[in-house]
């Protein structure tokens, strides 16, 4: 089994900065892409930042230019700089991890955007 555990979510100020990271363990054998996705209350879960082990990266248009994935050299861990950050970012952010066909997500972490 695959696990994804996330850390780095909370309370922040518009237009502050927050950092998520997410690590993989268990039988991890080949990790295609790694990435965030959100869903605010109401809203369907939506893709933020996606990498490929190929280094391609993608990003949702509402969060290009403030949020910044990335990977470790392993490719086990995804982070993701989020700054700039507005109310209409408040969500639960999931970690996601594809190998082969299998997908694999986080428990959620939430981030609230409030003055």
């Amino acid at each position: 089994q695959v696990q994804l555990v996330e850390s780095g979510g909370g309370l922040v100020q518009p237009g502050g900065s927050l950092r998520l990271s997410c690590a993989a363990s268990g039988r991890i054998f080949s990790i295609t892409a790694m990435g965030w996705y959100r869903q605010a209350p109401g809203k369907q879960r939506e893709l933020v930042a996606i990498s490929t082990s190929g280094g391609t990266t993608n990003y949702a248009d509402s969060v290009k230019g403030r949020f910044t994935i990335s990977r470790d050299n392993a490719k086990t861990t995804v982070s993701l700089e989020m700054n700039s950050l507005k109310p209409e970012d408040t969500a639960v952010y999931y970690c996601h991890a594809t190998m082969g066909l299998i997908s694999y997500w986080g428990q959620g972490t939430q981030i609230t955007v409030s003055s």
